[in-house]
């Protein structure tokens, strides 16, 4: 059978691989002009591939319809894009918390060893490519539209990404394809983005990053989310591992939530409160910034200080044991407000987008279009920080290449 795969980003690929592995007849078209333009800039170009996590692990940490993604992990899961990988010459590392990486730490090795499989499979590819419409006679795909050229094709699978990063070509032209044939579109929204906060300090300590801290964050009063790790300060706000992560889940609806940071959780209460009064005691002639050096990050310090109500030019030797418990509270939930999210356009994926209750889950394939596919971030399911989002992607490509029939 003739395919089109629409997208040349990781489930693009991935679906051209397997398809063509199938002995069919497949094309990629590509916007832009180069495969896996994303790919590249993905975990700070160095690509957070997959996570080598078990079964149990990866379905934990995604947010949104993790059952619809049962058969895809089943049939092609971080093992099976490791060993692709690597089979095709490139070496891979694993880092703290299961997350995997080239040896290299080059975003390029993946994309170099991705396109040499999918050239030596056979795949058409054609770059600066753009698809207008997808086209159906009774009911089941029939080709596609490239300018003003038709191009007949049995099959079609759509992995055209979602919206973040619109630079690598994340446009939303699937979404718009998917509702022109009838299918629902979960309004796409951010996750995995940027926060805003109230607070302006973050906007004055840009670029510190909080090191093995545990991040909790509250909405009325309720805990949605808490995680050890690291986050970064920026200019409008935070940013890091730990914030997007804890965005997916209050992206939809961020003002109002609180952030909480525990800057020393390996430490109780109770024994926080013994080491400051040791510090505070022995260098009881100083000020307290001066007493208390070495505790934290120097430019963090004073915003701990003022959030405890404590003059970091007092002198230590006169602290009350009021003003110690106020200090604890300020170091183990350091607060933040806040007030909303950055723009889609700076996520690092799409939450929504086509509904899962109309994609069958063991092939990928539209339930109202035959021979119409879907795969990655263009179908509404997402999940943590962590090559999760990648391996979803690697999945359903690969499920949605594999299941194109034998014949019309």
């Amino acid at each position: 059978m003739r395919v089109a795969v629409i997208g040349g980003g990781a489930a693009g690929q991935l679906a051209a691989i397997k398809a063509a592995e199938n002995g069919h007849g497949v094309t990629i078209f590509e916007r832009n002009e180069k495969l896996g333009k994303k790919l590249f800039i993905t975990g700070k170009g160095r690509c957070n591939v997959t996570n080598a996590a078990d079964r149990e692990g990866f379905f934990r940490h995604v947010v949104r319809n993790p059952r619809f993604l049962y058969s895809a992990y089943a049939h092609f899961d971080s093992a099976a894009i490791m060993s692709l990988i690597e089979t095709a010459g490139v070496p891979l590392k694993i880092e703290r918390g299961q997350r995997v990486f080239p040896a290299s730490d080059h975003s390029s090795d993946i994309l170099k060893a991705l396109e040499r499989t999918v050239r030596a499979n056979g795949v058409d590819v054609r770059l600066n490519t753009r698809v207008s419409e997808i086209l159906t006679t009774g009911g089941a795909v029939s080709g596609v539209r490239v300018g003003e050229t038709v191009e007949p094709f049995d099959a079609v699978i759509l992995a055209t990404g979602g919206l973040s990063y619109p630079s690598t070509g994340s446009t939303g032209d699937g979404f718009r394809f998917a509702q022109a044939l009838g299918h629902t579109v979960v309004p796409p929204k951010a996750s995995l983005v940027p926060l805003e906060t109230e607070e302006t300090w973050c906007a004055e300590l840009s670029g510190l990053t909080l090191k093995n801290v545990t991040l909790t964050a509250y909405r009325d009063g309720r805990e949605v989310y808490s995680e050890l790790g690291e986050m970064l300060l920026t200019h409008f706000g935070v940013s890091g591992p730990l914030v997007l992560s804890c965005s997916a889940l209050v992206a939809e609806r961020p003002e109002g939530t609180v952030l909480s940071i525990d800057l020393k959780p390996g430490l109780t209460e109770e024994q926080l409160d013994a080491r400051l009064l040791r510090d505070l005691s022995a260098n009881a002639k100083k000020t307290f910034s001066g007493a208390l050096y070495g505790l934290l990050p120097q430019r963090l310090l004073p915003v701990v200080l003022d959030a405890a109500g404590i003059d970091g030019t007092a002198q230590a030797g006169n602290c009350t044991k009021a003003q110690r418990r106020a200090l604890v509270g300020a170091l183990k939930g350091l607060k933040l407000h806040v007030r909303g999210a950055r723009p889609i356009a700076e996520a690092v994926v799409t939450r929504g987008g086509v509904s899962v209750r109309e994609v069958n889950p063991s092939t990928m394939e539209s339930r109202l279009v035959q021979r119409l596919f879907f795969a990655g971030e263009l179908l509404d399911t997402d999940a943590f920080t962590g090559g999760f989002n990648l391996q979803i992607a690697w999945s359903t490509g690969a499920l949605a290449g594999s299941s194109i029939p034998t014949e019309v």
